[in-house]
């Protein structure tokens, strides 16, 4: 396997590192991707992370801008973490993590902020930043990736964030009536034997509403989405699943989009991979769309990069009870269970596997 060759339709920044998607949106004509970047190394933590940007029409070819956020204010000078996007009277808001260290304690403090834009490109931070100043009892240290939705005349905001004591993930809801004053409302959904979770996405989608996050138990780390209720600032759950169970997959973000699709996309990250070059070889994933149906979320390609489907890949063998894929340097993964049928996207050194039209998703850095 070679990473000389830089994937086709996996977006990457041209230089330094990258991953979790960030402030997924349409606006004014085009798709835009921000994400996490460090534009001056090939690794993290080297600077303080930046929001990267890009753009696209199709999904196929991508216009890399400026960072859109920096980290220059006294509120954020130690990294504009993961945040969201959200469209109002014509005008992009953009909502993160404002990171600052405290120099006598070594301390993260990690609150809410907001920037704006009136074309989508150049970005003015909120004076009154942070707009969410510090986490409730219910929540710790661990607080950040605000996910901002308009929803029935109101705004909210979901922070990812945990709870030691009771070792419990949780998701915190915050309500506001003009996205700069918000106010705590409680608990919105949380796991047992957890850590934290990490990248919320919050919308209403069709009759119901979409919740999803990337949750940290005490076993492993996955990506959750679920399909409720929502009433009275509680979230009820109707179905949930996992789209995407791939080892090399992390922060998936959803938005909805001009067309009224729920749309995935999350990081593939190559910072554990053995033998990778010098560049950062880590990516964002193709579009996914999301359904469900009778019960099971489903996410298969969007329809821009569907033409790129196919039905078989040297890099994986179906078998009798299911299929195995085979990777350089690591164990291969293997998934058992009937497969009625498989398509299957193949980038250079990314694979993505959609078992029955996106029942299941395995993406795989080869």
């Amino acid at each position: 396997m070679t990473y000389e060759k830089k994937p086709l339709y996996h977006y990457h920044p041209k230089k330094g590192w990258i991953n979790d998607p960030n402030g997924l949106v349409y606006f004014k004509g085009w798709y835009h991707i921000f994400y996490q970047h460090a534009p001056h190394y090939e690794k993290p933590w080297k600077e303080p992370m930046h929001w990267g940007h890009a753009r696209t029409k199709d999904f196929l070819h991508f216009e890399e801008l400026e960072p859109a956020l920096l980290p220059d204010q006294p509120y954020d000078k130690d990294g504009c973490f993961s945040g969201t996007a959200l469209v109002k009277d014509d005008v992009l808001y953009l909502f993160y993590a404002s990171i600052r260290r405290d120099e006598e304690t070594g301390k993260l403090s990690q609150r809410a902020s907001c920037a704006f834009s009136g074309d989508g490109v150049h970005f003015t931070k909120y004076d009154g930043n942070p707009v969410i100043n510090a986490y409730p009892e219910d929540g710790s240290p661990n607080f950040r990736d605000p996910a901002a939705a308009a929803i029935d005349g109101k705004y909210y905001i979901v922070m990812a964030s945990g709870h030691p004591e009771t070792r419990t993930a949780n998701l915190l809801l915050y309500e506001s009536e003009d996205l700069f004053n918000w106010t705590y409302r409680g608990v919105m959904r949380e796991w047992a034997d957890s850590l934290f979770t990490e990248c919320p996405s919050f919308m209403k989608t069709g009759a119901g509403y979409l919740l999803a996050a990337s949750v940290c138990s005490e076993a492993k780390r996955y990506f959750s989405v679920m399909y409720g209720t929502f009433a009275d600032g509680k979230y009820t759950i109707i179905s949930s699943g996992e789209p995407d169970k791939g080892p090399d997959q992390y922060a998936g973000q959803v938005f909805k989009d001009h067309k009224g699709r729920t749309l995935l996309i999350t990081w593939i990250p190559g910072w554990k991979y053995a033998g990778y070059r010098e560049k950062d070889i880590g990516c964002m994933s193709v579009p996914r769309e999301l359904t469900c149906e009778d019960g099971t979320v489903r996410a298969f390609p969007a329809e821009e990069v569907r033409h790129l489907l196919k039905k078989e890949d040297p890099a994986l063998k179906r078998t009798d009870t299911g299929f195995i894929i085979e990777r350089d340097g690591r164990e291969p993964v293997i998934y058992e269970g009937p497969v009625d049928s498989l398509d299957l996207i193949r980038d250079e050194y990314v694979l993505e596997v959609f078992v029955d039209h996106g029942k299941a998703v395995y993406t795989v850095l080869l």
